[in-house]
């Protein structure tokens, strides 16, 4: 029984047991009994210990042992262009392909290291609203858990302008909080060229060299022109060819409407997340860029 004043310690420590070579007496003088019992003590000690580790959960000793092989943040236009129904077709789409085999499969195909994923939507110059802040791909059931948050999200602007650049600077802002992945990607969806604060191409030029902006673009064949001037209006697909990607083996994936969103976006998904493609591209500098048609 304890004293007044004295906590129960549950495991004896090296102080407890005595100098090396001498057995530690109790107050009655009964060491042999004392030691059974030191011992005892010590072997629950040590099973608790055991069981505390094995119920950690598997993905904390996992992802402290693995790299992280890409940072990927998407980011998706929900500018006064994009309408109720056509908003609810992009989050639901990038829901769905998050929870395609095909996609969830690319997201595990380096099973030595993991991804990073975030979200948010843009719109205006100083409207950008983060959706999912960076989580460790570890497991199919994260990826459900991000699929069901943007399945409850809902719209926070209504700003008819579209700020591309401004979304960018957002993005690499939150690309650097992962600058310790093996690669950073950014995706920019969108259904029309920037109108509002600075223009995507003049924002390209400081992002830091490893970054790379990818593009899904909605209405490809739409036109880039801002104005009514006509002259030298390309289609929206060159606009995002010349203006917004970046980086080596950068690309754009299109999709006619929204109705296609979902499969445009797995499309995408399965190009960025092969290994070998975070592998092997070089860090830095703009290289050839390509068209992805989804299937």
């Amino acid at each position: 029984m304890t004293g007044p004043g004295r906590a129960r310690r549950p495991c004896p420590t090296r102080e407890d047991q005595g100098p090396p070579g001498r057995p530690h007496v109790t107050d009655r003088g009964h060491a042999p009994q004392a030691r059974r019992r030191r011992g005892r003590v010590g072997w629950a000690c040590a099973a608790l210990l055991v069981l505390v580790q094995l119920s950690l959960p598997a993905p904390l000793h996992a992802q402290a042992e693995k790299p992280c092989r890409l940072a990927l943040v998407l980011a998706l236009d929900v500018s006064g262009s994009v309408d109720a129904r056509e908003y609810r077709q992009q989050l639901d789409g990038t829901a769905r392909a998050l929870l395609d085999p095909e996609v969830q499969a690319a997201f595990f195909a380096l099973p030595g290291a993991y991804v990073e994923l975030a979200a948010f939507q843009w719109a205006a110059r100083d409207q950008q609203h983060l959706l999912l802040d960076w989580t460790p791909v570890t497991s199919s059931a994260v990826l459900r858990d991000m699929a069901a948050r943007l399945a409850e999200a809902a719209a926070p602007f209504d700003d008819p302008q579209t700020a591309i650049g401004a979304a960018m600077l957002f993005g690499e802002a939150k690309l650097r909080e992962r600058a310790g992945c093996w690669a950073q990607t950014m995706d920019i969806s969108g259904d029309g060229p920037s109108n509002h604060g600075p223009f995507p191409d003049e924002v390209l030029r400081d992002l830091p060299p490893n970054v790379t902006v990818n593009a899904l673009v909605i209405g490809p064949g739409s036109r880039d022109n801002i104005t009514k001037n006509l002259a030298n209006a390309g289609t929206l697909l060159d606009y995002y060819e010349a203006r917004v990607l970046r980086g080596a083996g950068a690309f754009a994936v299109t999709a006619r409407t929204f109705d296609d969103y979902a499969d445009a976006l797995k499309a995408k998904l399965l190009r960025e997340l092969r290994p070998l493609a975070v592998a092997s591209a070089p860090p830095g500098g703009r290289a050839p860029t390509g068209r992805l048609e989804p299937q």
